[in-house]
């Protein structure tokens, strides 16, 4: 069991299933409606809590309605919120999300009102008990000084670093972490179409650093340090219900793996069956 710290949002998800995502000023009636709580890495810390490991968040979230909602859910995974902070006004992100269920897929409209999750909050957390440290790719500039106070404090502490969207100077971010894990939009909004092509090429960026990448339902592709390429094949469900989540379970496989200092290639084959797994299911409860 690793002890693991994940920086990032916790969210609010208010979850319409449709059958079939509606055509522009369409008025369409919802199947079903879920209300739950999201956001990256909470949902990879909730997959790694049940995979064993003894997970934190740290985050910001609002003393409010929804703010106890979430905190909640969290407890029930038995997540520690002790390297949070905690603000008083404003509200929770909330994401507004349809959900195709003829094919699982997700269209999403974000809502914030609350500070990111600062180099002041991550400077009074106590890195030294950590066994992985886990970021999202958000935040650039203070997320830098995050990176840069934790190789001075803690240097031999791995870490990793999920790279969902592209956002400005993001880059500045893939030399000071081991692990960097990539998502398909990212990759396609640098015009690339295959997972191998795209980590080669970032590998001149983060030569350190072991690069992975789900690709849906192609799998998913790693390229270790010494350029040896991976791949792994998707293991889809029987039937697709709900895709929300699927990568960032993908990220929780390879994390596991990587704590318990199993190889690259067992990393992906795992991280693709867990997301295989998740997508054949709603919500994360009894995914292990």
């Amino acid at each position: 069991m690793a002890s693991i710290l994940g920086i990032g949002i916790a969210t609010l998800d208010i979850i319409n299933t449709v059958n079939g995502y509606p055509e522009e000023d369409a008025e369409v009636r919802a199947q079903n409606q879920r209300v739950c709580r999201g956001g990256n890495a909470t949902n990879t810390l909730v997959v790694l809590s049940q995979l064993g490991h003894c997970c934190t968040w740290g985050g910001v979230w609002v003393d409010e309605p929804d703010g106890q909602r979430i905190l909640e859910d969290l407890a029930d995974y038995a997540i520690d919120i002790g390297a949070c902070r905690v603000e008083s006004q404003g509200k929770v992100p909330t994401s507004y999300i349809i959900l195709n269920q003829c094919n699982g897929s997700r269209t999403i409209v974000h809502y914030r009102d609350v500070p990111e999750f600062n180099f002041a909050d991550f400077e009074a957390i106590n890195l030294s008990a950590l066994d992985w440290l886990h970021f999202e790719g958000r935040n650039v500039a203070e997320t830098a000084r995050m990176l840069e106070r934790s190789r001075q404090v803690c240097p031999a502490l791995p870490i990793s670093l999920e790279v969902e969207k592209p956002r400005s100077q993001i880059e500045q971010l893939f030399t000071q972490v081991e692990v960097l894990l990539f998502s398909k939009v990212f990759a396609q909004h640098y015009a690339y179409t295959d997972g191998a092509t795209f980590l080669q090429a970032m590998q001149q960026q983060a030569p350190q650093a072991r690069l992975i990448c789900a690709w849906g339902t192609k799998g998913g592709y790693a390229l270790e340090t010494n350029g040896t390429l991976l791949y792994s094949p998707a293991f889809p469900p029987p039937q697709v219900v709900d895709t929300l989540g699927a990568g960032d379970t993908f990220n929780a496989g390879i994390l596991d793996s990587l704590c318990h200092q199993q190889d690259l290639a067992t990393a992906l084959s795992h991280a693709c069956r867990l997301a295989g797994k998740k997508c054949g299911q709603v919500g994360f409860k009894g995914l292990i």
